[in-house]
């Protein structure tokens, strides 16, 4: 399932409580060898056995000897990918109040103070990651299937497709392969009765739907796509997000990407979903 005969290195990393562990087990069950919370110092030994399997490495701000400066130069020594794995910060503080698990920076501190710190301290490693996934809002099957995406052979010439509707107010979602803006449709917020709906509903998609200019730019997204997605997957690649933001990412974007999924879903195509913006 690896994608060259070598055994590759990659770094998994990121924000405690955005799914490092989960990360780690499903690329276990893909064939990699993983270690967890692993000493910074013992990894070129580990490198150097002579195993045929793949190694998948979790370290983060608790691992001995972690400096995100050495991270990076390890990744760049050892030819290493590094995968950054993140949330938005009310998702994780509502993970950890779940769980009533402590974050490893907060100490005597709330857990939102060390969720803060953490930020802080992990943004140059997020800023040199090879992969940012940003697990708010996401399924565990949905963050799999991304994962196999990126790090499973799979089969040659098969695409899987993620849709993402997202707010541009809330920041570009960096896992993006394509970004799609949809903010010059008509927006339901301004509709007192329609404030407070979802581009679920069925009243949201009336009036997206609605708007004079949205079918012929769903037609046109259709038409941009359906040249591109056979090369990308002639190419090789096997993961492909098409992000879609409006404004607040909870309307017109989420109603768009529900618009497009059976489409792809009827070219053949595996299609997952995730609105990243849709309960703020």
């Amino acid at each position: 399932m690896m994608h060259t005969d070598t055994a590759p290195l990659l770094i998994v990393t990121g924000l405690a409580g955005a799914g490092m562990s989960s990360s780690l087990k499903h690329l276990q069950d893909m064939g990699y060898e993983t270690f967890d919370n692993f000493p910074l110092t013992l990894v070129e030994s580990l490198i150097a056995s002579d195993s045929p399997r793949a190694i998948a490495i979790g370290i983060d701000a608790r691992s001995r000897g972690f400096s995100p400066e050495a991270v990076i130069s390890l990744c760049q020594q050892l030819s290493g990918k590094l995968l950054f794995l993140t949330a938005d910060e009310a998702e994780l503080h509502k993970r950890f109040t779940e769980t009533r698990r402590r974050h490893p920076l907060a100490k005597d501190r709330p857990v939102s103070a060390g969720i803060k710190a953490e930020q802080d301290l992990m943004m140059p490693l997020r800023c040199a990651a090879d992969h940012v996934i940003d697990t708010t809002g996401m399924s565990v099957h949905v963050q799999h299937q991304i994962i196999e995406g990126l790090f499973g052979q799979g089969v040659k010439g098969h695409l899987t497709v993620s849709l993402m509707s997202f707010g541009f107010r809330f920041g570009l979602p960096r896992e993006a392969d394509i970004v799609l803006d949809v903010r010059f449709l008509k927006n339901p917020f301004w509709q007192p009765e329609l404030k407070a709906l979802s581009g679920l509903d069925q009243a949201i998609g009336d009036y997206v739907a609605g708007d004079p200019d949205f079918n012929s730019f769903l037609e046109g997204v259709e038409n941009l796509l359906n040249p591109l997605l056979p090369r990308y997957a002639a190419e090789g690649k096997s993961y492909l997000t098409i992000a879609i933001g409006c404004t607040g990412g909870r309307h017109r974007s989420v109603y768009t990407v529900e618009r497009l999924k059976p489409w792809l879903e009827a070219r053949g195509l595996t299609t997952n979903s995730t609105h990243r913006d849709i309960n703020r």
